[in-house]
């Protein structure tokens, strides 16, 4: 019984994330990290919101973007801001982002092995810096699964458009702005091809001790066609 449940999820995981409408990607810069998404949120066939924001920063120090379902979603973020917060009150010093990333995928673990009619499925991008302003970027499967990125990452619907642009325009040692703009190009490309993504760019650049939103546009003909 537990294997045929485990089975299932497995499928469900599979199908999903690929299924999510979603392009949320993380490029890994020698100065920082940039993480990025579109805005549209589907329902099935339906376009249900043009502009909502999947990445979003979750306190002074951390920007979390999601794949998957919009209320497992928001749950996942408000729980990340909580439990990191009460963290930090109680041994009175900053979680890392390595904890950051262990904490959310902890409760993606949890989360997903609790047997429901409707499975609580997201992916995860998780960035931010250290207080010894160094910067990390980690990537949390749906199953809770975590990777630390080296070089950049991809999920959700739109991910196959893009990695095949960033494993050829990617190198070692971009900068933030170079960085910002293969985001941006990324995910041009993906919500031209992508019927799941699109409507809207919102890219963030995180360096060694700030966090800022360095561009957010709605998609229209001419940002399209520069």
């Amino acid at each position: 019984m537990i294997k045929g449940f485990n089975f299932k999820m497995d499928d469900d995981i599979n199908k999903n994330i690929l299924k999510s409408g979603t392009t949320i990607l993380g490029i890994v810069c020698k100065d920082g990290v940039v993480m990025a998404s579109d805005r549209q949120v589907t329902m099935g066939s339906l376009v249900s919101d043009k502009n909502f924001s999947k990445s979003n920063q979750i306190n002074d120090y951390l920007v979390v973007s999601w794949a998957g379902m919009v209320s497992g979603a928001q749950r996942l973020s408000k729980l990340i801001a909580a439990e990191l917060k009460l963290k930090e009150l109680r041994s009175k010093s900053r979680p890392s982002i390595k904890q950051a990333a262990n904490l959310t995928s902890s409760i993606s673990y949890s989360t997903i092995r609790q047997p429901s009619i409707f499975p609580n499925i997201v992916s995860t991008v998780v960035g931010g810096f250290n207080e010894d302003g160094t910067t990390e970027l980690y990537t949390i499967g749906p199953d809770g699964s975590i990777i630390k990125v080296e070089d950049y990452q991809s999920t959700g619907s739109g991910m196959t458009f893009v990695l095949g642009l960033l494993e050829r325009q990617y190198k070692k040692g971009l900068s933030i702005k170079e960085g910002v703009e293969l985001a941006k190009e990324a995910l041009l490309s993906s919500t031209q091809r992508d019927v799941y993504s699109g409507y809207g760019i919102d890219i963030f650049a995180i360096t060694k001790d700030s966090i800022k939103k360095v561009f957010s546009e709605e998609l229209k003909s001419e940002l399209i066609t520069k």
